[in-house]
């Protein structure tokens, strides 16, 4: 009843914040079922926080299924701020500390990329110096149990919710390796693991530097954005890639820090717009400081997924003439959510502002509809531009209201329902390949993961015999036997999803992403409008030389 209470009391506090900060008059719209439970004489002096008990109690007595009076209350609260948008949300006392950890570039856990192939949830890679990487873990490993429990039949997500935790508290996995006998259990002791918002940086070709800043805008980012640019420029680039794909965004002034580092001094970064109402700003500008920024030629890929501070940086360096934009439109997430600290734990974000570009687009997209299916599924990924057109500092014309539209429209490679299933094949015999069990290939053996170590053109080279290998393989095997015929039109695909699984196994998941991105449309597109983007470059300062005399 001490859970109930303090759900109710949520609850009740919730709508008179709402009420407070949207202006909203309040009725208590639950009083016909209060009737039920309630003498007539006590209703003149009901209080909202026993109106919402008191339907509590009569769904509970009544309802056909059992539903916990927690669910009701979360339940109801979400859907009145869903009421109000897409991205108001309340969290409980685990979600949001689980919300405030990512924020700071970390989570506890054991430190395992890991994904449900055809069969069971495999571990795809270990991240170095976790406690994974130091208990000895595998890619290709397969989890037949956590704590006991068999996790045979879970999901990727359940898996993860075992093996999460608090720090310090030790975890049971259990694993089936090829070439091992028996299965094997470890016990692993759970303690901080990195999320870092730079997955991988190097030199995609010579004179071209690429940065995959895809893991969301959190308290690292500025840092880390700092390093592989100045690793990456001692190296000799000329040019840089950054890949927002897939991020979906984060804090603010992080995603600030970045477009400054590529905009000069006094440049609008992006503005805040809001209500007055309740203490609130009107209006906020932001403005790069810096003196010295990253003046060579950017190209900047975004996909769909791509939202928020990463839209905010995007749009920066595309009003201003600073990058080429390469890629899908953009996710459309310009709606600014203030963090209020709960009683208990809770917490809630609320809207309580929009994002426009130094142009003045808004970048939100419409969430008229009121489905949340309809707006984070349903999304166009045509380049027809809507919205209200804007300039860049150059003249040229932009659209707003539904993201940011690219300069280069791209689409992603997509694979085909058999080319699925093909590359779950490709999954089961690069385990079987890394484990030195494939007759006559046994120099493929992977005795270890080596983290350190950069992959170079020349390892894992997928031959004929590595294919001729892979066609028995299938033969042999009940669920891939039908595949055999399919691998001649696909052999590509093949020889490159083997590769990847070889190269994860051995060099961890920044090698295997790397012979991923080798084959990737988007970022091939990018890397040959590298020059469009010296072009627009030398435009944009000579625009603001003429400006400023």
């Amino acid at each position: 009843m001490l859970l109930n209470r303090y759900f109710v009391r949520l609850a009740f506090l919730l709508v008179v914040v709402s009420a407070a900060l949207g202006g909203m008059t309040m009725h208590c719209g639950l009083t016909g079922w209060a009737n039920r439970s309630r003498p007539p004489e006590q209703l003149p002096g009901i209080t909202l926080e026993e109106t919402i008990r008191d339907a509590q109690d009569v769904i509970t007595a009544h309802y056909a299924a059992t539903t916990s009076p927690e669910a009701l209350t979360k339940a109801a609260i979400q859907g009145m701020l869903h009421i109000l948008d897409p991205h108001s949300n309340f969290f409980d006392n685990k979600e949001f500390q689980e919300m405030r950890t990512e924020q700071h570039s970390r989570f506890y856990g054991i430190g395992v990329s890991i994904a449900r192939r055809h069969d069971r949830v495999y571990i795809l890679a270990t991240i170095p110096n976790t406690p994974a990487d130091r208990a000895g873990l595998r890619a290709g490993d397969a989890i037949l149990k956590v704590n006991g429990e068999s996790a045979t039949e879970w999901t990727s997500r359940q898996v993860l919710e075992k093996v999460r935790g608090e720090r310090g508290e030790p975890v049971s996995i259990t694993v089936e390796r090829l070439g091992v006998p028996k299965p094997l259990t470890f016990s692993i002791v759970r303690d901080a693991v990195p999320l870092p918002s730079i997955r991988t940086a190097f030199m995609v070709q010579p004179g071209v530097g690429y940065i995959a800043l895809s893991g969301g805008f959190n308290t690292t980012t500025e840092d880390e954005m700092r390093r592989a640019l100045n690793e990456l420029t001692a190296q000799g680039m000329q040019s840089l890639v950054l890949d927002l794909r897939g991020n979906p965004g984060g804090l603010l002034p992080q995603a600030v820090s970045v477009a400054d580092m590529f905009l000069r001094r006094d440049q609008k970064i992006v503005a805040v717009r809001g209500r007055r109402a309740y203490g609130g700003e009107e209006a906020r500008e932001y403005r790069a400081k810096n003196t010295a920024p990253f003046e060579k030629p950017v190209v900047v890929l975004i996909d769909q997924h791509s939202a928020s501070a990463s839209e905010i940086v995007a749009g920066a360096l595309q009003d201003h003439d600073r990058a080429l934009i390469v890629g899908e439109p953009s996710f459309g997430k310009g709606l600014v959510q203030r963090v209020f600290e709960l009683p208990f734990g809770a917490g809630l974000t609320l809207t309580t502002a929009k994002y426009y570009t130094p142009s003045g687009r808004c970048i939100q997209r419409s969430y008229a509809g009121g489905l949340l299916y309809a707006y984070y599924k349903h999304q166009t990924t045509e380049s027809a531009p809507s919205g209200e057109a804007a300039s860049t500092d150059t003249g040229r014309t932009v659209y707003g209201g539904g993201g940011i539209t690219p300069d280069i429209l791209v689409k992603p490679e997509t694979f085909t329902t058999l080319q699925r299933k093909l590359s779950d094949a490709a999954f089961a015999f690069s385990r079987h390949l890394a484990a030195g069990l494939v007759p006559g290939l046994v120099n493929y053996r992977i005795e270890r993961t080596e983290h350190q170590r950069q992959l170079r053109d020349g390892d894992f080279p997928i031959t004929d015999k590595v294919l001729a290998a892979f066609r028995e393989f299938l033969k042999h095997d009940a669920q891939f036997a039908a595949l055999e015929s399919a691998v001649t039109p696909n052999v590509e695909f093949i020889k490159r999803q083997i590769r990847q699984h070889l190269a994860t196994a051995a060099y961890g998941a920044e090698a295997g992403f790397r012979v991923q991105l080798a084959a990737d449309p988007q970022l091939q597109r990018a890397i040959a409008a590298v020059p469009q983007a010296v072009e627009l470059a030398q435009r944009a300062w000579l625009s603001d030389r003429w400006r400023n005399k």
